[in-house]
């Protein structure tokens, strides 16, 4: 099965061409340079730029792949949501256009369940990094899912591929989202979140007294970041008056360094509670979203992991955590696998809340 992906879930027009869950090409053009001077993603201009670059992204991945759209590719697959509803409609447009045009089935994903299978992606290599449902099994179900961007911070009980239960989910502000105005504030730009890790590496993480969200209620199934966001300002905000409002840049490693801590640190403690709560038996947990990039949150799931047992299982590759289409290309693999094509085209459209495991009603 080859198919052709496509997202504009946010501010990355990305396409993908993979052959089961083997990627053959994964072109991104990222707009992050281009919303940095508002301080953020910019609605009007996301959708301006995806329909800049939609056929771009689509050619460039089906030039790289080597593949024929006319007698290669076996269907074509979408982002519906969630996502950024006018930035996701450029693309559902482009593979609704695409499938009619060629008489290809059209797979529509949740862009979430993109993010929680990409770590069964697999590089072209005669040997699998994953064998998925024989008797090698190597991704054992139950697993867990875990989702960290800059919009998402789910933990998702993945029963079978196909089958999920939200866990715990943000009741504020997601994970990526804290760390980018938290750089913002200690003004390193945006999209600040890598360069506040690197800030980090360098600075003390027990500074500054910054208070761990939600600590005793981690049974909740919440994760929340908008009360540390406020703790960080008002800290900022003193070290500011000190300094005649210029902070220094040891400080500024400090500050990051303290509240990179208290955030993974609430990150893991509701993990943890769940896991330790929990009636069924967990042995993988995956990991996808842009925020697992970073270098001391892999290393705090892998420690909190190895307490229950688990295996935690990345991207082959950091490309992958990003929003990429060659995620969701794995998304509509194991979709249609089971069947769950486009049954009008022409009813598709973008769901902006999209819940992952929900029925889209143009499959029924």
């Amino acid at each position: 099965m080859k198919i052709l992906a496509i997202d504009t879930a946010c501010d990355e027009t990305s396409a993908a061409v993979t052959e089961n869950t083997t990627i053959l090409s994964n072109i991104i053009w990222s707009q992050a340079s281009l919303h940095a001077k508002w301080g953020g993603i910019l609605p009007s201009l996301a959708q301006r730029e995806h329909l800049k670059r939609i056929d771009w992204v689509v050619k460039k991945a089906l030039d790289t792949s080597h593949q024929s759209l006319t007698s290669d590719i076996d269907a074509i697959a979408v982002t519906v949501g969630p996502c950024l509803a006018i930035a996701g409609e450029v693309g559902i447009a482009k593979a609704k256009e695409l499938a009619k045009k060629y008489d290809k089935p059209l797979v529509a994903v949740n862009h979430i369940e993109g993010h929680v299978l990409s770590p069964l992606a697999q590089p072209r290599t005669e040997n699998p990094k994953f064998e998925i449902r024989n008797s090698k099994l190597t991704i054992r179900f139950p697993a867990l899912g875990l989702v960290i961007s800059g919009g998402h911070t789910d933990l998702i009980l993945i029963k079978e591929i196909g089958q999920y239960k939200l866990l715990a989910q943000t009741r504020d502000d997601a994970l990526g989202e804290a760390l980018d105005k938290a750089a913002r504030m200690l003004g390193l730009g945006y999209p600040g979140g890598a360069i506040l890790e690197k800030m980090a590496q360098h600075g003390n993480p027990n500074s500054y007294p910054l208070p761990i969200p939600m600590s005793g209620r981690e049974k909740e199934g919440y994760f929340s970041y908008s009360g540390l966001k406020t703790a960080m300002w008002k800290i900022v905000e003193a070290e500011k008056k000190k300094g005649k409002e210029l902070l220094t840049k040891k400080q500024i490693e400090n500050l990051a360094a303290s509240f990179q801590n208290t955030a993974f640190e609430h990150l893991t403690r509701v993990i943890s509670s769940i896991i330790h709560n929990s009636s069924f038996v967990i042995h993988d947990l995956l990991v996808g979203g842009g925020v697992s990039n970073n270098i001391e949150i892999r290393k705090r799931l892998r420690k909190m992991a190895k307490q229950f047992g688990i295996k935690v299982c990345l991207p082959y590759t950091k490309k992958l955590c990003s929003d990429n289409a060659a995620m969701i290309d794995v998304a509509a693999y194991f979709k249609s696998k089971e069947g769950k094509f486009v049954k009008n085209i022409a009813k598709v459209e973008r769901l902006p809340r999209s819940k992952i495991g929900e029925t889209f009603p143009w499959e029924i």
